[in-house]
Parts: C-alpha cells; sequence; structure tokens
C-alpha cells in the first residue's frame, strides 16, 4: 500500500540490538561523528548507505545518477553535520540533503520538472498499453513509469512519509500541486497495476 503514512524503514547499526538499544548506539555514534570522528561517520554511511540509495534512484531512474548523488549526499552531510541538530532524526536530514542533491543534479543536467497535475485519457492509455505488452509488473517497475512530477511526489509522500508542505518545498512547487500530482500518479499506477486508486 501507498499512502502518506508510511515511511522508509530507519536502516539500523547493530539488527540485533533492540530499538530502544540501536536508537542509543545510534545517538552515541553520531555524537561521535559530529566531533568529526571519521570512523563514527562512516559506521553511519554504511547503516543509511542503502535507504539513501534508494530514495535517490526511485527520483533519477537511473543506477548510474544515483550512486553518483547518493555518494555526493554522504560528502555534503559530512561537511554539514557540524550543523546538524540532534534534536531531529539522522535519517530525515540526511534524506532532505539526498533530495536537494538529486534536484542540484537535475538542474545541472537542464532537467525540468513535469508539473501537470492533470491526468489526460490518453495519458492513462498509453500506460495501460505499456501495461498490457509487457505483462505483469511489479510495484517498483510502475513507479518507475510514471512520469518525473508524478513519480517525484509520490516517492516523497507516499514512500518517505513527507508532508504534502515538505514535498512541495523541496520540490519547488505549490501545495496544490503536489496533493493533484500524488492523485495522478496514484491514478497511473492503478492502470498498471490493474487496481482502482482506493487500493493504493
Amino acid at each position: 500500500m501507498v499512502n502518506g503514512t508510511n515511511r522508509a524503514p530507519r536502516a539500523g547499526l547493530l539488527p540485533l540490538c533492540d530499538g530502544a538499544q540501536q536508537s542509543e548506539i545510534e545517538a552515541r555514534v553520531l555524537a561521535q561523528a559530529c566531533g568529526g570522528d571519521h570512523r563514527a561517520f562512516e559506521r553511519l554511511y554504511r547503516a543509511h548507505a542503502g535507504w539513501v540509495f534508494g530514495l535517490c534512484l526511485r527520483l533519477t531512474n537511473q543506477r548510474e545518477t544515483a550512486q553518483d548523488c547518493t555518494q555526493e549526499a554522504f560528502v555534503a552531510a559530512w561537511r554539514a553535520l557540524s550543523r546538524f541538530e540532534q534534536r531531529s532524526q539522522f535519517s530525515s536530514w540526511l534524506y532532505r540533503i539526498a533530495v536537494n542533491t538529486v534536484l542540484a543534479h537535475r538542474r545541472r543536467a537542464g532537467g525540468l520538472l513535469l508539473v501537470s497535475a492533470e491526468v489526460h485519457a490518453d495519458e492513462l492509455q498509453g500506460v495501460a498499453g505499456q501495461a498490457d505488452a509487457a505483462g505483469p509488473i511489479d510495484l517498483e517497475q510502475a513507479i518507475a513509469r510514471l512520469p518525473q512530477g508524478a513519480r517525484d511526489v509520490l516517492v516523497l509522500v507516499g514512500l518517505y512519509g513527507y508532508s504534502h508542505d515538505e514535498a512541495s518545498a523541496a520540490l519547488g512547487i505549490a501545495a496544490g500541486t503536489s496533493k493533484a500530482q500524488l492523485h495522478r500518479a496514484r491514478a497511473l499506477l492503478a492502470v498498471q497495476l490493474g487496481l482502482n486508486t482506493e487500493s493504493i
């Protein structure tokens, strides 16, 4: 199910620890990293790199670009770590850096956000035709086929738990456009997956 409440799972430093122990360990490692400890930051990198890469891949649809953005995001995080306020979650802060990195990469490449909010009948038919020709597809493939603007909002709001205000601020669009793009993404996904929109 894709909805506005599901956040990406937190990557843990020690998978065998319970949640409280993990939080305590990560807080200690984070404090060390904020103090300039390279090894501590490397532990944070290993714990979170997979989730950051997944976010970048969903936003870029290109593995090599996602790898570049992941590396750039961690470099930016290391440089800004002394300014990180430990009252907020490190993962949320890191995801914001990753999103900004992807968007900066797009701007350098001359990419434009698709912000049309209207779902056209021919667009839905075109996606349905692709799905019929290709046979059954999984959710990740369906997300990858979405137009960029709709995919951006679905990834941020539907998968990573951003509010529409947060997503619109990150993407440089109006909150109303963010809501419309989420509706558009769900409609297109429903056609690809053979579902009704209430199922997504």
